[in-house]
């Protein structure tokens, strides 16, 4: 099999020459567009989150030789997950390649976090059987650059944060509640509201209810971090 045009321009940008092109095709075909003839990327995206993670916990433990566990776990989930490996996707233009059916296409598939997020883990895993481990492990050093490094100490994302906050303060975990949704079945956005029990709530929109939690969250975080009183 040959690549096609763009698929060679997306292999440069990966920075790795594929012996198995179908590899590369499979890692960015999306259920949508699978058939009996055509295999989508659910199960390269299974393993390519595997050896995403065992590259980021190899990393993390040569960079800081004396990090403990505790201080080493929340560096780990801020590097793989689906939200850095979708901005990863966009700095290498991933979603122009995605194959998708048509459904996924008018609902702006090449977009979505979280379908950028699973191609990026496939491709990992395309990179792995096609050349090994340290072949995937050199593109995804590469890759990630700077983000191993900036990575914060305390890396928690919102919504771990704050249930935290609330957990120190003697009070039960957050709730989450979908409030509103607006816009069409195939490009929804969702209001949530993020309530404590001591009474404080914040709301946040998005085109996710994942993204929509994270965004109320992080709002009541930060009215919390100015309320004297709390």
């Amino acid at each position: 099999m040959k690549l096609s045009a763009d698929l060679k321009a997306l292999a440069n940008r990966l920075g790795h020459e594929f012996d198995q092109p179908a590899l590369l095709v499979q890692s960015i075909t999306h259920a949508s567009m699978s058939s009996t003839t055509r295999r989508d990327n659910q199960r390269l995206e299974f393993l390519g989150d595997r050896v995403l993670g065992l590259v980021m916990a190899e990393a993390l433990l040569d960079r800081d030789p004396e990090a403990s566990e505790g201080m080493l776990a929340p560096r780990y989930n801020a590097l793989v997950r689906k939200e850095t490996c979708a901005d990863v996707a966009r700095q290498i233009d991933l979603g122009v390649v995605l194959k998708l059916g048509r459904s996924e296409m008018l609902s702006g598939g090449r977009r979505k976090q979280a379908l950028l997020g699973d191609a990026m883990e496939a491709v990992i895993a395309a990179v792995y059987l096609d050349a090994g481990f340290d072949a995937a492990r050199d593109m995804v050093l590469r890759l990630w650059g700077d983000r191993i490094g900036a990575v914060k100490a305390d890396a928690r994302d919102a919504k771990t944060a704050l249930q935290e906050w609330a957990q120190a303060r003697g009070l039960p975990p957050p709730s989450y509640t979908e409030t509103a949704r607006s816009g069409p079945d195939h490009a929804p956005h969702f209001t949530i509201l993020a309530a404590l029990k001591n009474g404080q709530s914040e709301a946040a929109t998005a085109g996710s209810k994942r993204q929509a939690e994270q965004a109320a969250a992080k709002a009541l975080l930060k009215r919390l971090e100015n309320d004297p009183h709390s």
